[in-house]
């Protein structure tokens, strides 16, 4: 379980993810349901168990002994562990995942309208076993297989408007679309920056769409190495450091970031389940921040 846990930030985090998950939750699951939580009291507790880096186990346990964080829930009983991983496989808590991100993007951009908002997005990779990509690589075997997220984050407050979640390997532009649509109806930032695995004319041309000016940095494919592409031909050199192109390394900021606090590697054996933890990294840190 996580050292990291200083009594006023947990109560933060589950006051917040209370105030989201109201937003994108309704109250209960069905109308024929017990009543004993809400189902904005189970995303807390799954928020808190994924901060904590600990199972569903051992978040009712620290509840048990934290009175401050059951009053904070509104816990008058501990739910058990079952419960909480019952909640967690239902298919509207990813749908209300992606929203409550949304809902943290057009705060942190509302907060001052007439700033400057840039952008960047990247992918990294999730572990499903203790085995690191290291570990694997020296042992002369293959990384077979891992969850692959993509996010797309604000640069000034490093909080993720979108993100997108499937099996890596992979071509980063296999997520591009979906990442920057989920975007577009939270945020409409001034930039885009991303590395050249986004290199596309029809990514350029997905964020003029949007109202973005893209700021990517091209694949040279051509032995002269010229540049195909409306959009793509002007991401010269000179181009992309008058756009403050390095800014870009703030999605790469996030990742670390995220994979330092919440950690590398996914508890659950499913592939559901492992999905649904690596979105939880991802959320948990973005309330975190």
């Amino acid at each position: 379980m996580s050292t990291d846990a200083q009594p006023d930030r947990l109560l933060t985090i589950v006051t917040l993810s209370l105030a989201l998950g109201r937003r994108h939750l309704a109250d209960y699951g069905s109308y024929k349901s017990r009543k004993d939580f809400t189902q904005h009291q189970l995303m807390a507790c799954l928020i808190l168990r994924t901060y904590l880096k600990t199972t569903y186990r051992g978040v009712i346990e620290f509840l048990a002994v934290s009175s401050e964080l059951r009053e904070a829930i509104g816990l008058d009983k501990l739910p058990n562990y079952s419960t909480l991983k019952k909640f967690a496989d239902r298919p509207g808590v990813m749908d209300a995942m992606h929203g409550m991100l949304a809902t943290l993007a057009q705060a942190v951009a509302s907060a001052d309208p007439e700033a400057y908002l840039d952008a960047a997005m990247d992918a990294t990779g999730l572990e499903t076993s203790g085995a690191s990509a290291h570990f694997v690589s020296r042992a002369g075997k293959t990384r077979k297989k891992f969850v692959k997220v993509s996010v797309l984050i604000l640069c000034t407050s490093l909080v993720p408007a979108s993100m997108v979640l499937g099996w890596g390997p992979g071509n980063d532009k296999t997520q591009a679309g979906e990442l920057i649509d989920r975007a577009s109806a939270a945020v409409r930032p001034d930039l885009l920056y991303a590395d050249a695995g986004y290199d596309a004319e029809w990514v350029h041309e997905r964020c003029v769409d949007w109202g973005v000016m893209s700021v990517i940095k091209p694949a040279r494919h051509k032995k002269d190495g010229s540049l195909g592409g409306l959009y793509r031909s002007q991401m010269t050199e000179a181009n992309l450091k008058k756009l403050g192109y390095g800014r870009r390394w703030l999605a790469e900021t996030f990742m670390s970031g995220m994979k330092r606090t919440m950690g590398s590697t996914l508890n659950a054996t499913s592939e559901r389940g492992q999905m649904m933890d690596a979105a939880m990294k991802v959320l948990a840190y973005a309330i975190r921040r």
